[in-house]
């Protein structure tokens, strides 16, 4: 069934898989920086990204698959995505993870607004209202205070930037490498950023029961970014990033489960944005079909 849907529609499901994926990984992720730091947390779990990619290494029966037609163009989209990772776990260290995700998850906006000009995408009109009312959604989470935007803010702002770079780079290499490739260079670059780390800020050796969590983490974000990866081959960035918003939902229901953070009815209000407006656009595709 998969196979019979059109490629905006594949796109589509492979981000709200990954998404799911995603979330998960960085609730582990943050459960982690109460003892280990940003460098110590990449580190340790990119050995474990390798997992997934090794799978599909096997079932291709071919190394050949790893292979790159662009190492420049590979080279930048995995700084970009090595300094993604930096700095959604610092998010999380000085915020909730709804919150921190809310604000990370304007990168579907940014991404959208940039892949007119820099990939020249069409995106239509309604999905540019279905955005944008993802877009209210994001605000309606977060309400900022007349008191302004505290410094540390600033962190998932930046974050949300990268990653619509990164995922811009990864367009650009649509019709060369394979997913694969691409998830493999990209981990590679974010475990040695790691290991370039912990000289600086010290690292210590995990308990038994931390190396579970990092192995699970890992293992979640290998298999994330590579779904998110092949849903911006699939189709066009302004088709598929708005579902990266469903990480808002899931994000609050383990907040719920996990820290007992119970969303108001403003945050509530918001998903039902964010979801709704996703909804949408699959309808949308699913109907191009």
């Amino acid at each position: 069934m998969f196979r019979d849907l059109s490629d905006g529609a594949k796109g589509a499901w492979c981000m709200i898989v990954g998404a799911l994926l995603l979330t998960t990984q960085d609730a582990i992720s943050k459960w982690l920086t109460t003892d280990y730091n940003a460098g110590e947390i990449l580190f340790y779990r990119g050995f474990f990204t390798f997992i997934p990619i090794a799978i599909l290494v096997v079932h291709a029966g071919s190394w050949r698959i790893l292979a790159t037609r662009n190492l420049k163009s590979t080279m930048i989209r995995a700084v970009l995505g090595a300094a993604t990772s930096i700095f959604v776990i610092l998010s999380f260290l000085f915020l909730p993870l709804a919150t921190a995700l809310a604000i990370i998850f304007l990168s579907p906006i940014i991404l959208t607004a940039l892949s007119v000009p820099m990939l020249g995408e069409h995106v239509g009109w309604r999905r540019w209202i279905a955005v944008f009312v993802g877009f209210v959604g994001v605000l309606l989470i977060v309400r900022p205070g007349a008191d302004g935007i505290p410094i540390y803010y600033i962190i998932p702002l930046i974050t949300a930037l990268l990653s619509a770079f990164r995922d811009i780079a990864t367009r650009h290499m649509r019709g060369g490498d394979s997913s694969v490739s691409i998830l493999f260079y990209s981990m590679l670059v974010a475990i040695l950023a790691g290991a370039v780390s912990l000289p600086l800020f010290g690292t210590h050796w995990p308990s038994p029961g931390d190396w579970v969590l990092f192995a699970t983490a890992g293992t979640m974000i290998g298999l994330s970014h590579l779904l998110t990866i092949q849903a911006l081959l699939y189709a066009p960035g302004g088709t598929v990033a708005p579902f990266k918003y469903l990480s808002l939902v899931y994000a609050a229901g383990i907040g719920y489960l996990v820290w007992g953070d119970v969303p108001d009815a403003w945050k509530i209000a918001g998903a039902a944005l964010v979801v709704g407006s996703g909804l949408f656009i699959l309808h949308r595709e699913m109907r191009r079909k």
